[in-house]
């Protein structure tokens, strides 16, 4: 099971206990639950549902792990024979999080162009 969820304008395929870094959370302290509600595809034994553009029902819970840096990014700037130098550098917050549940109810598997020609065959 598996579903794509959108946290801070990304989106990250996750599945359940996997440990992943998204942006920093700030509202988010270490040890909490947070649930994420951005779902746009859920994928469970008895299919795929593709929201539209999110599926209704289905939330992803999660638990801050803790705050982070990336490692750090360099900027230098020189102009020649001007004696012009700047060396400036950049750490990346992030936010690990562990996925604790993938929660699909009310998610109902999308259709097949199969299904559809067996519906219009029964109807006819």
């Amino acid at each position: 099971m598996y579903a794509i969820v959108e946290i801070a304008g990304k989106q990250y395929k996750v599945r359940q206990q996997e440990r992943l870094y998204v942006p920093r959370l700030d509202h988010a302290a270490p040890d909490d639950r947070v649930t994420f509600d951005r779902v746009l595809l859920v994928s469970t034994d008895d299919g795929v549902t593709i929201g539209t553009p999110t599926v209704d029902g289905a939330a992803v819970s999660a638990t801050v792990l803790g705050h982070v840096k990336a490692d750090k990014v360099l900027v230098f700037k020189k102009k020649r024979r001007k004696r012009f130098k700047v060396k400036r550098g950049h750490r990346q917050p992030y936010t690990q999080i562990r996925i604790d549940a993938i929660d699909a109810n009310g998610a109902a598997p999308a259709a097949t162009e199969a299904d559809d020609a067996n519906a219009d065959e029964a109807n006819a």
